[in-house]
Parts: C-alpha cells; sequence; structure tokens
C-alpha cells in the first residue's frame, strides 16, 4: 500500500481547494502578490503531484500593481460542475488595520489548462469566496463578512449568496449562516452536500500556529449549524512538536474509489535545538504548505484518521501509482520561448521591454526598473525555497554606469525583507560585488569597504547561494569553477512570515533581480539559473 508524503505541496502553498474530475484531482493555491496568480497541481492518485496551471495570467484578470505586501490573490476556490471549472478568488488591495479593501471575482474554463473567461464581479464584502453547487442547480457564492466598526468583532461570520450564472451576478439577499466557534477568527468556508446534510468547513484561531479546521453541519443550507462533536476537526495547536504545524484551513474530496481526504493548511518551523514550547514554535521560511489527512466516518461525522494533528504519511487511496517526471529541481538556459513554469514575476506580468528571452538568445535579458522595495514596477523572476536545503546560482553579465544601477541573484520575501548579492558600480573601482540587506525595512550594507572588484576582462560573474536550514550564505566566481565565499552569513527566520512586521503570508524566494533607478532601462543577461535541492 503507497503512502502520501506529506507535505504533498512544499514550499508557499497555502490554502488549498481541492476537487476532482472523473478519476483526476486538482489542488489550486493561493499566490498572494506573485504573478501569475494562483497555483493549480495534478495528480492521478493524491501521492505525486505537479504544477499544471496559473490561470491568473494576465492583467484583466488580476491587476495587482501597487498591491501591497500579502495583498493580492488570497484563499481561490476551485470547482467542477456543468463540464467546466469554476473559479473564485480574491483581490486583495488593502488588508491593514481596520478595513480589507478585497473584490471577489470568478472565471471559468472548460480545460484547466485553458484560457480561462474574463471574470465576473461578485462582490467586495470580505474575502476567501467559494462557490457551492447545490443538487437542485442553485449556486452560491460563501465568504466571510468583514466587519470594520470599531465596536464590532472584525470576522461577522459566513455569508451566503445565490449566484445566477444566467445573468452573471450574485441575486437575492445575502445571509450570515454560521457565526463560527469558540475559535473565532472564522473565515475559509467550503459547503459540501453529503447525503442529506450540508457541511460547512471553515478555518478558524488564525493562520498561525493556533490555526484549525472546523466543521459543522445542517440541513438546511441556511442554518442553523450544529458544530462537529470533537471540534476542531484538523488543528496542531496543542501538539507543539508534530512536524506538521499550522494545520487548518482545509477543502474535502471523495476519490473515485469512495475514500475521502482532506486537503490543509501546514507549515514546517525551521529545525531548533531547543524545544518548542506553546508560545513559541519558531520560524517558516519555506511559508505555509499543502498537506492531505485521510478522513473516515462516524455516526454522519468525519474525522482525521492517525488524529486531528495531521500525519506526515497517510494511507493512499486504493488507486495505481502515476508518477510525474521530477521538475522541481532545475537548470534553466534560458534556450525556450517562455520562462520555465516555477518563475514568477511580483504583482504584474514583465512586458518585452522588461523581460526579453529574445533579445539575446540563450539569455534572460533583465531590463533595469526600481528597487526591490517598490510595489509597481521591479525586473525580478524568482521561484520559491521549497526545501531547507539547496544550492542556487547564476551567471550574470552587467555593464553598470552609477551606483544607481545593480542586478544580482536575491534572497527575497517581500519589499521589506531581503539580501541581494549584487553587481553594481563604484566611482573609483568601477565594477563591484557587493551585499545589500533589507531587514524589516532596515538597510545594511555588510561588506562595505570590502566589495569584490570585477576584473575588466569577466564577461559573466556567476553569484550562488547555500542554504543550509537556518543560515544562508552567498559565493562568486568568475569562471564557474573556483567559487570564493562571501565571508557574512544571513538568517533564515528572517524571511519568514513569524518575522516580518506588519502580515506576512507568502514564503522565501530565490531569484534574480535587475534595478536603474536612474530611469535609463540599464539590461542584465542571465546566462543560466540553477535550483538543486540537497
Amino acid at each position: 500500500m503507497m503512502n502520501i508524503k506529506n507535505p504533498i505541496l512544499r514550499g508557499f502553498n497555502p490554502d488549498p481547494s481541492i476537487c476532482r474530475v472523473g478519476e483526476d484531482y486538482y489542488v489550486a493555491t493561493s499566490t498572494f502578490e506573485w504573478f501569475p496568480g494562483v497555483q493549480i497541481y495534478h495528480s492521478k492518485d493524491l501521492v505525486n503531484w505537479h504544477l499544471v496551471a496559473r490561470p491568473l495570467n494576465r492583467v484583466s484578470l488580476i491587476d495587482m500593481k501597487g498591491s501591497p505586501n500579502s495583498g493580492g490573490v488570497w484563499a481561490p476556490s476551485l470547482t467542477y460542475e456543468d463540464g467546466m471549472f469554476w473559479l473564485v478568488y480574491s483581490d486583495v488591495k488593502v488588508h491593514e488595520g481596520k478595513w480589507k479593501d478585497v473584490h471577489n471575482y470568478l472565471t471559468t474554463c472548460e480545460t484547466i489548462d485553458g484560457e480561462w473567461s474574463d471574470r465576473i464581479y461578485l462582490n467586495s464584502s470580505g474575502f476567501d469566496p467559494s462557490l457551492f453547487h447545490d443538487e437542485d442547480g442553485k449556486k452560491y457564492v460563501i465568504n466571510l463578512l468583514w466587519d470594520h466598526r470599531f465596536y464590532k468583532y472584525s470576522f461577522g461570520g459566513i455569508l451566503s449568496q445565490e449566484y445566477s450564472h444566467e445573468k452573471n451576478c450574485l441575486i437575492g439577499k445575502p445571509k450570515v449562516i454560521f457565526e463560527g466557534s469558540d475559535l473565532r477568527l472564522t473565515e475559509g468556508p467550503n459547503l459540501y452536500r453529503i447525503d442529506n446534510y450540508y457541511y460547512l468547513l471553515t478555518a478558524e484561531g488564525g493562520t498561525s500556529y493556533n490555526h484549525a479546521a472546523t466543521l459543522a453541519r445542517s440541513k438546511n443550507i441556511e442554518g442553523p449549524y450544529e458544530l462537529h462533536p470533537d471540534n476542531p476537526l484538523l488543528t496542531s495547536w496543542d501538539n507543539p512538536r508534530n512536524e506538521l504545524q499550522k494545520c487548518g484551513h482545509a477543502s474535502i474530496v471523495q476519490t473515485h474509489t469512495n475514500e475521502w481526504y482532506l486537503a490543509h493548511l501546514t507549515g514546517r518551523p525551521l529545525p531548533h535545538k531547543d524545544k518548542p514550547v506553546l508560545d513559541y514554535r519558531g520560524f517558516c521560511p519555506l511559508g505555509r504548505e499543502t498537506a492531505i489527512q485521510k478522513l473516515e466516518w462516524r455516526d454522519g461525522w468525519p474525522y482525521v484518521v492517525g488524529g486531528k494533528q495531521g500525519s506526515m504519511e497517510v494511507e493512499a487511496p486504493n488507486i495505481k501509482e502515476q508518477r510525474w517526471e521530477k521538475d522541481y529541481e532545475v537548470v534553466d538556459h534560458f534556450n525556450n520561448s517562455h520562462l520555465n513554469h516555477h518563475f514568477q514575476t511580483l504583482r504584474t506580468p514583465l512586458p518585452d521591454n522588461v523581460l526579453s528571452l529574445t533579445d539575446n538568445p540563450g539569455n534572460l535579458r533583465l531590463y533595469g526598473k526600481e528597487s526591490l522595495t517598490s510595489t509597481f514596477t521591479q525586473s525580478l523572476v524568482a521561484r520559491r525555497w521549497q526545501a531547507f536545503n539547496f544550492d542556487a546560482s547564476t551567471g550574470v553579465s552587467f555593464q553598470p554606469e552609477t551606483f544607481q544601477q545593480a542586478a544580482g541573484l536575491v534572497c527575497y520575501y517581500n519589499t521589506e525583507n531581503w539580501t541581494s548579492v549584487q553587481i553594481t558600480y563604484h566611482e573609483e573601482r568601477g565594477r563591484i560585488i557587493d551585499l545589500v540587506r533589507c531587514d524589516n525595512f532596515f538597510f545594511t550594507q555588510p561588506i562595505q569597504g570590502s566589495e569584490i572588484t570585477v576584473p575588466d576582462t569577466v564577461k559573466y560573474v556567476h553569484l550562488k547561494v547555500k542554504v543550509r536550514e537556518n543560515k544562508y550564505t552567498f559565493y562568486y566566481s568568475f569562471d564557474e569553477k573556483t567559487w570564493s565565499d562571501i565571508p557574512v552569513s544571513f538568517d533564515s527566520y528572517k524571511l519568514s512570515d513569524e518575522y516580518v512586521r506588519k502580515n506576512g503570508f507568502t514564503g522565501a524566494f530565490i531569484g534574480m533581480h535587475c534595478q536603474d533607478t536612474r530611469g535609463t532601462n540599464q539590461p542584465a543577461d542571465f546566462d543560466y539559473f540553477n535550483y538543486k535541492e540537497l
């Protein structure tokens, strides 16, 4: 018998929405400010998964220019009905303070990797929308109601409103159908019709270490809903040494072999010597990930097999294994007409005058744009950290003419937290390799006065980062054979939700960038990008 090894989607893949189409299984996850929006993975057996689509791949579907860190696409909901896929998602414009400026949309497609329809506006009453298809043909949009009034609790309950596919809009009156349990912070709703009950699955307790999945049921779609007799259905809060932490925000699927599974959010803290305690469990630079647990039914209620804390290994369904070609380790020489599907950009697509694979064939050319602190036009291409130990490297040809121009390799969390090893310019020494650190918007140049001079004869400077659990260190080479370390190490935990100021919901990335704050669009050519897990 096969086992599912968790997490199934490693490195910043939160808020899973799972659905089945025949004998095929799909999971959609949140992407926040990273473009294209929404990641969709495919499996035939719930064990092996591969990335098949990022449907929000044009500005008409998601325009995040200027959106804040950890804004953008929250908690997509993927369903299949009437011969097509339905994707509902939030576009969050403001999430700090009392207000949540958020707009919810729907798009559809007959195939998972096809061109999705123009978006249909739904509402702006709160985030985490999902779409429920009832047995009588009616459809309902379910989302959190956000209450910004100073004298009210912000999480105002789960709101339901009928959706008319013929009119492409919500109809009737919205109604709060569930106010949540005593865990509070009720969000992330998914509604199911199973036998004679409506089952409402919600996320509660916040999205960190006290996260949970709560289940309630009713014979009427509008309630009242009774709570699971052993609520919450899933949480790791009272198991501080469990390998899977933050367990919550979940969705349910029934396999074609009549077995039941729960896809859910989880996080894995960095290893640390001290034993974890309830009020401190560490930092998760890999972000929030996706795991799967098996469910069993007792007295009309599902329970997590192996315990509600979540297990690293889970019995797989009785389905023949289907493996995919291993692709999470990448050596990209930029010989294709499009970027490797692991790469994303920030907030917007990069047009040909910012990113080109043809201006210097065999190279990724990035034209210098705004700084790494900008929420508008960054010339940056990056991919997720997906392991605690990996190497990543690139070779860059760059001829800066001023200190306002820089290009290189960056370990990035958001505009306020990143570390860049980069080629830039010094008035007396010409091209140099420098380090720049942005730590919760506090800036340092750790090797100031000891920057490395780049010989005039060198065309490509090779840059590497070695990530080893709690630390990461940069290296450089002028021939890609002999590597020298830059004798400064950095803390991995500072690229995590737990460390950053304000709200952080993403994870660490490694990428290539080029900036030109002089405004002359100086280009940098990247010859390759190599990501290898250890």
